[in-house]
């Protein structure tokens, strides 16, 4: 079965497919709809071969569907038709659960990513449970995301971020009694030791995640 997974992004959207070697991409960016984001998709990948579509969505998605317009893109997710977009089945799920699912190794995995903001989803047993931690208070009335996403590290500098990291890793080992923690996300490069039973995720793994949504 060939499958073209989609991952989309605030700033690009990438793409690819069974049996593609390298993936594409395609520039994002607030106005970006929907239809506009298919429409091109099947311009860029024009000769590659998929039979369903797999999309990672940068917000939550509840019963295979986007559940609320994206922050950083254009509007008409939520009612959008991919499946007619496309012309094949899609499945729809959560970039970071995408990421997560593709990073997953066994046991009880806590995915964080980080990024302008804090994606995460948590994988137990092989089943994917998709989280919005970002949101949640943290310290001083400000959030989680707001401590460890990109506004975190312009504020308070490379120490603080990276002593927040760890200082949240240990807190949801504890909280998620999880068996360890994937750092994905473009920032997650920016750590240079480690947290205790964590290691770094690689933002390839989300289309790891969209191949395997079609694999049960």
């Amino acid at each position: 079965m060939k499958t073209l997974v989609i991952d989309v992004g605030g700033t690009s959207v990438k793409m690819l497919a069974t049996g593609q070697k390298e993936p594409l991409k395609i520039p994002s960016g607030k106005h970006l709809t929907p239809a506009q984001m298919a429409r091109e998709v099947l311009n860029t990948t024009q000769g590659w071969e998929f039979e369903n579509v797999s999309i990672g969505f940068p917000g939550p998605v509840v019963r295979g569907r986007p559940a609320r317009e994206p922050h950083n893109l254009g509007r008409g997710w939520v009612r959008f038709d991919y499946a007619k977009a496309f012309g094949k089945p899609v499945r729809i799920m959560n970039d970071a659960a995408m990421q997560a699912l593709g990073s997953y190794e066994g046991g009880n995995m806590l995915f964080l990513g980080l990024g302008t903001g804090l994606g995460s989803a948590m994988v137990r047993g092989g089943v994917v449970f998709p989280l919005e931690l970002g949101h949640l208070p943290y310290k001083k009335d400000h959030t989680y995301e707001e401590y460890l996403g990109e506004a975190g590290w312009t504020k308070r500098g490379k120490k603080a971020w990276r002593k927040h990291v760890g200082d949240v890793v240990a807190l949801f080992i504890d909280a998620f009694v999880v068996d360890y923690v994937v750092l994905g996300g473009g920032n997650a490069k920016r750590i240079d030791q480690l947290p205790p039973r964590t290691r770094r995720g690689s933002n390839a793994n989300a289309f790891t995640g969209g191949f395997r949504l079609w694999a049960s």
